[in-house]
């Protein structure tokens, strides 16, 4: 049980506004599960708490009641629509069997005009309160967004996984009848690789997007027209498997790059398979190259339908896919991570022409690596 005068609020009072107070504060008692007052009510003064504790709760979304906090003795509450003359934003209800002090409201504002150090009091503890508020309202919202962001991680790896692994297991399954013959099980050996393949793909990516680490560090100074044509074959490879044709109409430029040859060749081949995934078989890709004053610009474009409207502002946010049967959403986010640890940056568009442009700029080191 807490006497007024050891309130802290009342701390910086003077014996006599201290008398004052004592004449001012009516007691009033609340059973456990009674209401102090409800949202909507009238602002008719503040409460602190002399013994027993007493719940602050809000309704959210019209049928879902949040306990915001819970003030036990020595604790004001309900001063916040005193001041502003408004209703209550809250209710409060007493836990259990609590006393408390009740000061009226034009009692306490005829009070606060003759004692300075009340009103510094009261106006740090609500400084303190509102900074409390803010904090548990931010840690709240980022506990939000980062459930959300984990349930659509998990239903889009629980989709893509499951498409593969029916395959897998429907394979499997017929291939161990006594009736199937060694062709069906050698096209279902080849059927289930290729699955497993897919299933290596998916997991690369979730391991490419999640990790954190900064890979600026292991940049090292490359001949890009050197780096390109390496991977030209298994780029042109890749595109053959897809019915596509890939092309380089100019050779690149032979200049100098601080890359990372593992990470940039994700960025090749997430692209060139974008590319073919969009395309009707027999389609073309284009390899370009432009060479820009501090930096190299790489284009690759397809013959498909575009980019869509509706996914052009959201590209390379994860998660963010459009008209793709397979996939996790997550190859274009991954691409703009890799981009932006080479310094460089990514964008798209789509071609005068029909099809869809993606272009990434890199730093250019040197015109040559040994300069």
């Amino acid at each position: 049980m807490v006497a007024l005068e050891s309130v802290e609020l009342f701390h910086r009072l003077k014996a006599e506004e201290l008398e004052a107070l004592r004449r001012l504060a009516k007691e009033q008692t609340f059973a456990a599960g009674g209401e102090v007052f409800r949202e909507g009510d009238l602002g008719d003064g503040v409460y602190v708490v002399k013994d027993g504790l007493v719940e602050i709760s809000g309704m959210i979304h019209h049928d879902t009641r949040r306990v915001f906090s819970q003030i036990g003795p020595g604790g004001l509450f309900g001063e916040m629509a005193v001041i502003e003359q408004r209703p209550r934003s809250a209710t409060a209800t007493a836990v259990r069997d609590t006393i408390v002090y009740f000061v009226a409201r034009d009692d306490l504002l005829a009070f606060l005009e003759h004692s300075p150090g009340f009103a510094l009091s009261l106006l740090q503890i609500i400084s303190h309160r509102l900074r409390e508020f803010n904090q548990h309202y931010l840690r709240e919202v980022v506990q939000t967004e980062r459930l959300a962001a984990i349930g659509r991680f998990a239903r889009s790896i629980v989709h893509d996984l499951k498409n593969p692994l029916n395959i897998i297991g429907l394979t499997t399954e017929m291939a161990c009848l006594p009736q199937a013959t060694p062709e069906f099980r050698a096209l279902a050996q080849s059927r289930v690789q290729r699955q497993v393949e897919r299933i290596n793909e998916l997991v690369s990516e979730i391991i490419y997007f999640t990790q954190s680490a900064d890979t600026t560090a292991s940049l090292t100074p490359t001949d890009y027209a050197e780096y390109v044509g390496q991977l030209a074959g298994e780029l042109s490879e890749e595109a053959v498997a897809k019915s596509a044709k890939l092309e380089l109409p100019q050779p690149p430029p032979a200049v100098c790059v601080r890359l990372n040859p593992q990470r940039l060749r994700r960025v090749f081949f997430n692209l060139v398979h974008n590319a073919a995934d969009a395309m009707s078989p027999g389609g073309h890709i284009a390899v370009r190259f432009r060479l820009e004053v501090r930096e190299i610009v790489t284009e690759i474009a397809d013959t498909g339908p575009g980019i869509a409207p509706e996914i052009a502002d959201r590209l390379f946010q994860a998660f963010a896919t459009h008209g793709k049967a397979h996939g996790t959403g997550l190859g274009l986010s991954i691409c703009k991570k890799i981009i932006e640890d080479h310094q460089g940056r990514i964008w798209a568009g789509n071609a005068p022409g029909g099809g869809a442009v993606f272009s990434f700029a890199l730093p250019v080191v040197n015109r040559e690596c040994n300069a």
